[in-house]
């Protein structure tokens, strides 16, 4: 048996989340080169490790997968003239705030936002940056430079508004683009940055922001250029009853029947939130396997309403979950996201309607498959990637804990990872991320988060 790189091993429990979603009670994984290269038993002969990890008393499952974010928005959590108010409202006041966005803004935002996303177990990240002001520079580039750094796994998606308040939208002249700039910056990136490989740890998305911020036509040839370039696409829909009543007061439609007017009833495409699809537009995703990113927190807060995940599973649509900005969920935790689906799904059907494992599938092979990467990541199955975590379920908060370490997993909380590998590679170790600059850059994002919400400029 050849040496792997790393080995994690004598788990409590190790959920695999693959096919036959194995459960191997003192299982362990081994990862090579990047990918996994076996996964046993007790039983089961372990190979040699130039490194080990020992998983005596915790959960390993694989990474969780985050499908829906906008890392800037860290730079305004909670920000206070913003908290009263429903989607629109909260957008209008803080278009001006993110109008000040540049690439040191994009840069410190991702770091502390990838990296709070690595301490809650999540390995990739998509990211919704749609905020592109004049003379800002390159944000997505800024932003995958992070990534880089950390060692993450990301996302990106090339976001975009074009529909100022004097064209009938929401966001001020100073962060819209016109669709010809929009749409050559959109394969700019794509060309620069997107890999296409199965261990690939950067891909690029096409995602104009929402029918009420980016014209139809823009809708429509971003999706024909993602076609031609064969990437996904996403954006926001169904969020609120307001977006309901916009696009059928501006186009005579509901939003789904929208999105197929403008080429989006692909399996291409995934959607941040579907709050409110009627049953009928439900079965029109699933049979389009329209991926759905579901932000339990973040609709909560926002007051949006809750998500009928449910329905849109069974009607065949990927669902994934998402953290979404950290100005509307404030906490960029996918463990937190889980946990409050499991209960959102309880709370909605039942308390029979969604376990911890129906949860840990959303956040793992259900965000996978959000991001087109079904069989890479998600899953800890030979060949996907090396991505994992590690939960430790001893101590006081898991006292008496004893029949079930999936479900005690998301019942005993709060929790945050031991560890948290990406290919094989320790992202956070002990609890406590690897990369040595996060206290300098927390002084950065303090200074820049300053600057976005001073008062007068």
């Amino acid at each position: 048996m050849l040496t792997a790189d790393l080995l994690v091993h004598d788990a409590e429990l190790v959920a695999t989340v693959d096919a036959a979603r194995r459960e191997i009670a003192g299982g362990w994984v081994a990862v090579t080169g990047g990918v996994v290269s076996a996964v046993g038993g007790p039983g089961d002969p372990q190979p040699a490790a130039g490194r080990r990890i020992d998983a005596r008393g915790c959960l390993v499952t694989p990474g969780l997968v985050n499908t829906h974010h906008h890392l800037y928005q860290n730079l305004t959590r909670a920000y206070a003239p913003a908290l009263t108010g429903g989607l629109f409202d909260w957008l209008v006041t803080l278009y001006p705030l993110w109008a000040r966005l540049d690439e040191e803004a994009a840069y410190v935002s991702a770091y502390v936002g990838l990296t709070e996303l690595a301490l809650s177990g999540c390995t990739t990240s998509t990211d919704h940056l749609y905020v592109h002001p004049r003379g800002a520079g390159d944000l997505i580039s800024a932003e995958v430079a992070a990534a880089r750094e950390l060692g993450v796994r990301f996302h990106p998606t090339r976001g975009s508004m074009s529909l100022s308040v004097k064209d009938g939208g929401l966001p001020p002249d100073s962060v819209v683009q016109d669709d010809d700039e929009i749409l050559a910056d959109s394969q700019r990136l794509v060309e620069l940055h997107h890999d296409r490989s199965p261990t690939a740890m950067t891909r690029i998305a096409l995602a104009p922001c929402s029918p009420f911020s980016v014209s139809t036509s823009l809708m429509t040839r971003t999706a024909e250029l993602a076609g031609a370039l064969d990437v996904r696409l996403h954006t926001h829909l169904s969020e609120t009853q307001d977006e309901d009543a916009f696009c059928l007061a501006t186009f005579g439609r509901r939003p789904v029947d929208y999105l197929a007017d403008v080429g989006w009833m692909t399996d291409r495409t995934w959607l941040a939130h579907v709050v409110w699809p009627s049953p009928e537009e439900v079965t029109r995703l699933g049979a389009a396997r329209v991926g759905a990113a579901h932000c339990p927190s973040s609709n909560m807060v926002l007051g949006s309403g809750l998500s009928p995940v449910a329905e849109l599973r069974a009607a065949g649509v990927p669902v994934g979950l998402g953290v979404d900005g950290s100005a509307s969920a404030d906490s960029a935790s996918l463990w937190l996201e889980a946990r409050t689906a499991m209960l959102q799904g309880k709370l909605r059907h039942g308390a029979a309607a969604m376990s911890a494992r129906d949860a840990l599938e959303i956040a793992t092979v259900g965000g996978a498959a959000c991001l087109g990467r079904s069989g890479e990541i998600g899953e800890l199955s030979v060949g996907a990637c090396g991505d994992l975590a590690v939960w430790s379920l001893e101590g006081v908060r898991f006292a008496g804990a004893l029949s079930d370490p999936v479900e005690a997993w998301l019942r005993c909380g709060p929790v945050a990872a031991r560890e948290t590998v990406v290919g094989g590679r320790c992202v956070v170790t002990g609890g406590v991320p690897v990369h040595p600059g996060l206290d300098e850059q927390l002084t950065t994002h303090r200074r820049v988060a300053a600057r976005l919400q001073a008062r007068g400029d």
